[in-house]
């Protein structure tokens, strides 16, 4: 079992509205894009201004104008996770991070959030792209409790539209940029834990997406929506089955993709609106960030019963799908 003490997030303050995309003459329209994807804004780490003038034809000025770094939202994210969780930097023993965005290649990514936060602990990175924190917490999980410092860091922190081409509509409309931490733990008890957890992929159909060399996404569009729909809704039906009437709320956060692909997940499980939780709607497709940072924004909605289904998919193709209970202060 894996304990969770506290969450936090971050997502930089340029907007990219519907619009601003509007206004790119890329041929889409704020209708188009709620039609298709149920998203109203983004953030991002880039100038408006940059994304304006130059569309992000060539990824290297991304990283020369971006206003914020992996390692800088990270740090954001970590310290309120940690106030979240009452503790203070020297309580950590470990960062792990993931992103679909690394800033380097090398070292791990890890290593430079730990320098941001100015602690000096053993750092790897975790990654199976978007669905790199249920894969995290999963692994975590199931490592021997003594093998563990007290509280580990899990951080994944992406900035995904230094490798949008603005110029193409089908990829302008879905990513934005954030960060998610969360303090765990497998010896110190709090009132909520990972009561189950799963990873999986299927790595013959690796290509279908992903970013590349150029830095440049890519997507077989159908084939990664029928795949996300398909293994959340398996994910979220197994969960309705092992918490049965122990729940007194079952919530569901999925991968923040687009809101058509979550609404079709919940009318196939049964999902109530008011018990599914999103913000793809406001921040977009933040990628591995994107689940972790919807629960850090309900982390003062949980309430004692809760289960909290969380049901993720990446590139890989990969999926993760993880149980979060959360129990009475005096029982936790």
């Amino acid at each position: 079992m894996l304990y969770l003490h506290g969450m936090g997030h971050f997502n930089p303050e340029e907007v990219i509205s519907n619009r601003f995309l509007e206004d790119l003459d890329i041929g889409t329209s704020n209708e188009w894009i709620l039609d298709r994807v149920g998203i109203i804004n983004r953030r991002t780490v880039l100038p408006l201004d940059y994304i304006r003038q130059t569309k992000n034809a060539d990824y290297r000025e991304a990283y020369a104008v971006r206003r914020y770094n992996n390692a800088q939202m990270a740090a954001l994210a970590a310290r309120l996770a940690l106030d979240r969780a009452g503790l203070s930097l020297s309580d950590i023993g470990m960062i792990v991070a993931g992103s679909s965005s690394p800033d380097h290649i090398a070292p791990a990514e890890s290593s430079s959030i730990a320098a941001e936060l100015g602690i000096e602990v053993p750092c790897l990175d975790m990654n199976s792209a978007c669905s790199s924190f249920g894969m995290q917490i999963n692994f975590l999980s199931k490592m021997q409790p003594d093998t563990l410092p007290p509280y580990v860091l899990v951080v994944d922190s992406e900035t995904l539209t230094k490798a949008v081409n603005y110029a193409d509509r089908s990829m302008a409309v879905l990513f934005g940029d954030g960060s998610a931490a969360a303090v765990v733990s497998s010896t110190v008890r709090s009132r909520a834990a990972f009561r189950d957890c799963t990873f999986a992929s299927r790595p013959s159909a690796w290509e279908k997406v992903g970013i590349n060399h150029l830095w440049r996404f890519y997507q077989d569009g159908n084939a990664v929506q029928g795949f996300a729909i398909r293994t959340t809704t398996e994910g979220v039906k197994r969960f309705q089955e092992i918490a049965g009437a122990q729940a007194q709320r079952f919530i569901f956060i999925g991968h923040q993709a687009n809101l058509s692909m979550l609404t079709t997940v919940c009318e196939r499980t049964g999902i109530l609106p008011e018990h599914h939780w999103f913000g793809v709607d406001q921040f977009g497709n933040t990628g591995c960030a994107s689940a972790p940072s919807v629960l850090s924004a309900h982390w003062e909605d949980l309430q004692a019963g809760d289960c909290v289904a969380l049901s993720i998919v990446g590139a890989g193709l990969s999926w993760a799908h993880i149980l979060l209970k959360v129990e009475d202060e005096k029982n936790g």
